[in-house]
């Protein structure tokens, strides 16, 4: 009878062993590819489609994008001001005649009876108003392409985590499949030992306890990977889609560039200091337009065409009976010059001083916090990159440690909650491993919003 169970016995260490092997530390991606519900042949997304993916449906990339694209068009807008526009106007006045002999009208504003107008419009102003509204509205511009680019960094963050944290709860899931198996394995060899004789009632207790842990383990699992598979699936679909699978490269490990690399990268690339330069950019924009409020500023027309009381090129003067010209030019300046309007232009200045400050201190700020974000961020990535042979190691240890432990449960020298231990601390192993890749991989995603890809 010891014969036999211990022929059971040297199956469940072959089963551990198996499920070694299968775990996420040597399974390829087939291995974390789970089947989905529907037919058709599912979408195989790498994290660069997913990245494409998303940027094409996240809305909140999209309206950083849209930001940009109006600032831009307002930067047109705003130079248009400064160059000259051409306009034609086409007009008819008719006025109540006064019923005298000369049957002039009503009106003597107006020039005649039936007024004509037919003529364009050369118009340009000249204000360094406008030219400092130019300058503030390229640097809105500059603003908002940094903060695109900060957008579309972030973007990859969250996908990058959301892809490989997909990734991962598809392999946890393996590892509670497996444990669920050992587990529901082991509790049947303790039933059989514990019919023969062999060990205490106790011991099946502790398996049976161990089986319906690993189970409610493998729900819990199930839920995590669904529901990561559902963040995922909202992010890069624009309908909703879970026929698909991700491929698990967390294995392709590269190096990190050096910290001076880094530091270089960043200084030429971080688009929060370009957000924070271009906010004081503005700003000292906002300035010089409250402050040329103050300046006069010139209007030029110039008008050619008809403005007469026949609609022709040519007029007829009944008194004389000669003929003459209608069209023809006229030229207009305007100067203006502000006098007084109550407070409200210096009121203007001392606003966007204000303004001006706060951007100020904000640069200085972000100055600093850029050199702070770049060391923490690289320290977290290097550690997570210098900690993943550890995790290795102590997964491909705790494997095993399990295959031993079962071995010497067999002899009768090692109890079972040894055994229990052993499936506890390779479950915990493997995940925590899987954990480690996605910590490197999303550490590297929080670097490159400072530094751009590398």
């Amino acid at each position: 009878m010891r014969g036999g169970l211990r022929f059971a016995i040297k199956n469940l260490s072959g089963l551990a062993l198996l499920g070694g092997l299968l775990s996420p530390c040597s399974a390829g991606p087939a291995a974390n590819q789970i089947a989905p519900s529907s037919q058709s042949a599912p979408v195989t997304v790498t994290l660069q489609d997913a990245l494409t993916r998303a940027q094409a449906n996240e809305p909140q990339y999209h309206a950083a994008l849209t930001e940009y694209g109006v600032a831009k068009e307002q930067r047109m807008q705003s130079r248009a001001a400064l160059l000259p526009n051409l306009n034609y106007d086409a007009g008819f006045i008719y006025t109540e005649g006064n019923g005298t002999h000369s049957n002039t009208g009503r009106y003597i504003a107006n020039n005649g009876l039936h007024e004509y107008i037919s003529q364009g419009n050369a118009h340009q102003a000249l204000s360094l108003q406008d030219v400092a509204e130019y300058r503030r509205a390229s640097a809105l511009e500059a603003l908002a392409k940094a903060k695109s680019e900060i957008a579309a960094r972030g973007l990859v963050v969250a996908v990058t985590g959301a892809y490989y944290g997909s990734v991962v709860a598809q392999r946890k899931y393996s590892t509670a499949q497996r444990a669920a198996g050992e587990a529901a394995h082991f509790f049947d060899i303790t039933q059989k030992l514990e019919r023969g004789g062999e060990i205490a009632h106790s011991d099946t207790i502790k398996a049976q306890l161990q089986l319906q842990q690993q189970q409610r383990a493998l729900q819990d699992a199930q839920l995590e990977m669904e529901r990561n598979r559902l963040e995922l699936a909202v992010l890069i679909f624009p309908n909703f889609n879970e026929n698909f699978t991700t491929v698990d490269d967390l294995e392709n490990v590269e190096p990190l560039p050096s910290y001076q690399e880094v530091e270089t990268a960043a200084g030429d690339k971080n688009p929060q200091l370009r957000v924070a330069l271009a906010s004081l950019k503005a700003a000292n924009q906002e300035v010089a337009v409250a402050w040329n409020s103050f300046l006069p500023s010139l209007s030029l027309d110039y008008f050619y065409g008809i403005d007469a009381n026949r609609f022709a090129v040519n007029g007829f003067d009944p008194a004389t009976g000669s003929t003459f010209r209608n069209l023809g030019y006229s030229a207009a300046a305007t100067l203006q010059l502000p006098i007084w309007n109550w407070g409200a232009g210096r009121s203007k200045v001392k606003s966007a001083e204000l303004q001006r400050d706060q951007a100020k201190r904000e640069l200085s700020f972000a100055q600093r916090k850029q050199v702070a974000d770049l060391k923490a961020f690289y320290g977290e990535a290097q550690t997570a990159r210098s900690e993943l042979e550890s995790l290795r190691q102590s997964a491909d240890l705790a494997a095993e440690s399990q295959r031993l432990t079962t071995l010497r449960y067999q002899a009768g020298e090692a109890t079972v909650l040894e055994v229990v231990d052993s499936q506890n601390t390779l479950t915990t192993a493997q995940n925590a491993f899987g954990d480690g890749q996605v910590r490197f991989r999303v550490a590297v995603a929080n670097l490159q919003t400072l530094t751009g890809k590398f």
